[in-house]
């Protein structure tokens, strides 16, 4: 017998109702979806609790290497007809990798579900790694390894996380690294699927036209394989705290990088919203703290921003900035400043009030596309095992107090736990100042 559990989906601040539904299939695969009739279109997505997080120094960037070869070919299907399969009705397949998880996913119209799950659950069941095609993808993974590294703006954060979980494999780069890229082989692909990719680790998630029970049985159709076998545990420690330190790095570049970050919490903290709140204020679009000071008022740089990121028992918080390479120091020194200040002075009512309507408004503008409430399902399952409805998530927003905020500033921003990594640039090929 399927588990099924209906939750009606309360007021979700919009023009349109919607229901959440679960069922969890004989196999132990979850199934999760979010119907509303008045679109046209389903977001579908496999999801595998496994990431870079489940990785060692020897296969780190296997999970993304994975990513990349179930589209290379399946028992069914070959890679021209995985391409073809959903654009020839308009529909579109991707897939991405983070630290904890690996998503495949599709959008198409309703009328074309049935397609989606088929040719989504081969690639998840049944890749078949053909030798050939190794080669010929490892030489695209180290492409987009290069491609990487002339981004410095997102290469930085690689840098950071390596110093925040300081040896930990949070701190991997979810690609992986030259070395480990080249080392990976055919049988630890598939030791890798065959270890991860069990039922009891997998979500599917739905949101769009769609009937639950149809989709179910859907899923059941094409999900049939035997749930016996449990994923191992989860191998790596919660990090730990590191001394601070600053790295510099000259780099062939026109702009220096600086980013600044420290650990934070997960996504099941219960500081978690006096925590978004807080990053919000500081540092999240043009009315944020950060950017009115570095940018606006003294213009020292284009791009200022701040981040949380939550993952399951840990995550981190830090600070991005692109500037000059003679403002570096002083940018950092008004990092600082802004810092001290959130944690010495109770932010105001009035800034209170206008960064939780920011923070809310900027939740429900996302749940207007299909695709994020469907990552929304899948992640949170993986993260929760339960449904979040909007109305929980904006009570809880609303719930933050000035002295929330106040005490995860001053549990927080501890300068002696941010690490600090600057790229600076060399120019006229001397060393930069």
């Amino acid at each position: 017998m399927h588990k099924i559990s209906p939750i009606s989906a309360a007021k979700l601040h919009s023009s349109f109702q919607s229901e959440y539904r679960k069922t969890v299939l004989p196999n132990g695969l979850r199934v999760v979806t979010e119907s509303t009739s008045h679109v046209r279109s389903v977001s579908v997505g496999v999801w595998i609790d496994v990431g870079s997080r489940d990785e060692n120094e020897q296969n780190n960037g296997i999970s993304h290497f994975i990513e990349h070869m179930v589209f290379k070919g399946t028992k069914r299907y070959s890679c021209q007809q995985i391409a073809r399969s959903l654009e020839s009705v308009g529909g579109y397949m991707n897939a991405f990798t983070t630290k904890e998880h690996t998503c495949y996913y599709a959008r198409v119209l309703d009328d074309h579900l049935t397609k989606a799950v088929d040719v989504l659950s081969d690639l998840v069941q049944y890749p078949v790694f053909a030798p050939s095609e190794i080669e010929k993808e490892r030489s695209v993974i180290l492409e987009e390894l290069k491609n990487i590294e002339d981004d410095p703006d997102d290469l930085i954060h690689d840098y950071l996380d390596a110093n925040v979980y300081h040896h930990h494999p949070l701190g991997f780069p979810i690609i992986g690294k030259k070395e480990t890229i080249g080392s990976i082989r055919r049988i630890g692909l598939l030791k890798h699927i065959e270890d991860r990719y069990v039922p009891q680790n997998m979500v599917v998630a739905a949101a769009g036209n769609l009937n639950h029970e149809e989709f179910v049985g859907i899923v059941s159709k094409f999900f049939s394989r035997e749930g016996s076998r449990r994923a191992p545990a989860k191998p790596s420690p919660i990090p730990k705290h590191v001394n601070a330190k600053t790295f510099v790095y000259e780099k062939p570049i026109t702009q220096a990088h600086v980013c600044l970050g420290t650990l934070a919490y997960g996504v099941k903290s219960r500081h978690r919203y006096p925590y978004l709140v807080m990053n919000s204020l500081l540092g999240e679009g043009m009315s944020s703290r950060l950017f009115q000071n570095i940018r606006e008022k003294y213009g020292f740089a284009y791009s200022v921003f701040s981040f949380a990121n939550l993952l399951s028992d840990t995550g981190s918080f830090g600070m991005y900035i692109g500037t000059d390479n003679k403002h570096v120091d002083k940018s950092i020194e008004l990092i600082h400043k802004e810092l001290d200040k959130l944690k010495s002075k109770p932010i105001g009512a009035a800034e209170l009030k206008r960064t939780k309507a920011q923070l809310k408004g900027t939740t429900m503008l996302g749940l207007e596309s299909m695709s994020n409430r469907m990552m929304r399902l899948g992640s949170g399952e993986l993260y929760y095992g339960q449904y979040l409805t909007l109305d929980e998530i904006l009570s809880s927003i609303d719930r933050v107090r000035v002295e929330d905020v106040s005490a995860i500033a001053h549990d927080l921003l501890r300068m002696e736990n941010f690490s600090t990594v600057i790229f600076k640039s060399k120019q006229d090929g001397k060393e930069a100042a």
